[in-house]
């Protein structure tokens, strides 16, 4: 009985993983991918037109240098919050918690996780 507790644990932690992964990467495709591109890589079709380039996000060694409360904090706030660009809209009012972590987790993705 206690195996299959822990088995049955372990596998909604999956889940649970895999809902919040598939979250950011909805939550991604909606805020963000006009500025930073559906790849992440800062070519969004907004791009052009800004005076500051946005963020590549598959940029492993600028991103690595990020915490996650930074990125929390960029999300929640705005570039203007962590000394970057006012141009990175606050979505704060948008999205709970729950959601910006889902997003910094998808930034981990986009930048670490190479195939």
């Amino acid at each position: 009985m206690k195996t299959l507790l822990i088995a049955a644990t372990l596998s909604l932690a999956s889940v649970t993983a895999q809902a919040a992964a598939d979250s950011g990467k909805q939550l991604y495709s909606v805020y963000c991918t006009q500025c930073h591109g559906v790849a992440g890589d800062g070519k969004g079709i907004n791009a052009a037109q800004m005076a500051v380039q946005p963020r590549d996000h598959t940029d492993t060694k600028e991103m690595s240098a990020r915490t996650d409360e930074e990125l929390f904090k960029v999300i929640e706030h705005g570039g203007k919050s962590i000394n970057k660009s006012v141009l990175m809209p606050p979505w704060g009012d948008n999205l709970n918690d729950d959601e910006i972590h889902a997003l910094v987790g998808h930034l981990r993705a986009l930048c670490c996780q190479k195939n």
